[in-house]
């Protein structure tokens, strides 16, 4: 009866412990973070602020690590359940340290990224290219900590990898196909792009498996990275966002090919001041197709706009100035004309 009463002793000096302890640390936490996140505001540099936001979630870990080995050391606990304690500890507080490496690490290498002078956006994959790595680094730490031998462990991994690899053969394409398109970069999140196959929108994320597509209509395009990395891809934003698009006009047989000209020229530079998207350096241009259509004269409204999907708002307002002015100038309209040969007898 009296060991059972020195083992509850025992229990409850040491939940006494180690909560007197996680209550002290957690208020001084607190305390600490308040403290940090002033002084974050006063500078100018952004990486205090990653740095806060890194630690603010594995310093629970730590709070309760600290307490634990607080209570360990006060306890009266057999040595073979301290030991087991401490080990725990260590997995405890190693794993802590890697998931706050791990975001820093992600946090600064994006912003880093996107204040570059390219401005390329992180994407999903890199994101998890890099925890995956810190992560890996912190289990190998832990392992070795543990007094588990690590070489026999890698070969174990080395020769179940090679089945792994056979049965995950789609997967790992799209990895593969992933980490190719991070390189190459024929594009990046945010570029407006087409595929060979009819898809197209601005590029939302590229994650490991899966490349999202963001179309006009706002829905969203899932392409595997491997038929992605084999589809013939036209960005819209490369050289640069500002492109041309081409209008065709018509006008009837009847109608001054010069006048028509100067109305199309007239009309979309004085819109270009109006019509947000449309750009008045280059200047528009004006041709007149080759050849001669069935019933009207055809020519070719040619403009530039800051970015791809500007061209549908553009040209929409363009067609109602130009109808408007046609009539007012007295420019025929072509309708769809015939001629019927009757022959006698």
């Amino acid at each position: 009866m009296d060991m059972i009463g020195t083992r509850w002793k025992e229990l409850v000096i040491f939940a006494g412990v180690f909560a007197g302890v996680s209550v002290a640390l957690l208020i001084a936490r607190g305390v600490s973070f308040g403290l940090l996140d002033r002084w974050a505001k006063r500078t100018l540099t952004a990486i205090d602020d990653v740095l806060a936001q890194s630690l603010r979630q594995p310093s629970f870990f730590w709070v309760f690590a600290v307490a634990l080995y607080v209570a360990l050391g006060t306890s009266g606990f057999p040595q073979r359940y301290v030991d087991y304690g401490l080990k725990a500890l260590y997995v405890l507080i190693v794993l802590s340290v890697t998931v706050a490496v791990a975001n820093f690490v992600a946090a600064v290498v994006e912003r880093s990224m996107e204040k570059s002078a390219a401005g390329v956006p992180v994407t999903g994959l890199s994101r998890a290219i890099i925890k995956v790595f810190v992560y890996l680094t912190g289990a190998l730490v832990i392992i070795g900590g543990l007094g588990i031998s690590i070489t026999p462990l890698i070969t174990a991994l080395g020769v179940g990898g090679l089945a792994v690899a056979l049965a995950l053969q789609d997967t790992l394409s799209n990895l593969f196909a992933g980490v190719h398109i991070l390189v190459e970069r024929p594009f990046a999140v945010g570029d407006y792009i087409k595929l060979d196959g009819g898809e197209e929108g601005y590029v939302a994320d590229i994650g490991w498996r899966n490349t999202r597509i963001r179309k006009l209509q706002n829905n969203i395009v899932i392409v595997p990275n491997n038929k992605l990395s084999q589809s013939v891809i036209t960005n819209f934003y490369l050289p640069e966002k500002r492109m041309s698009f081409s209008m065709p006009v018509l006008a009837g047989y009847g109608s001054d090919p010069e006048a028509v000209e100067r109305i199309l020229l007239e009309e979309a530079s004085g819109a270009a001041a109006e019509i947000r998207g449309l750009l008045s350096d280059p200047l528009p241009s004006v041709m007149l197709s080759p050849g001669f259509g069935e019933f009207s004269l055809a020519f070719t409204l040619v403009c530039h706009i800051e970015e791809f999907a500007d061209q549908y708002p553009v040209q929409h307002e363009l067609r109602k100035r130009i109808f408007k002015r046609f009539k007012k100038e007295g420019i025929e309209m072509p309708f769809t004309a015939g001629a019927v040969y009757v022959k006698k007898g």
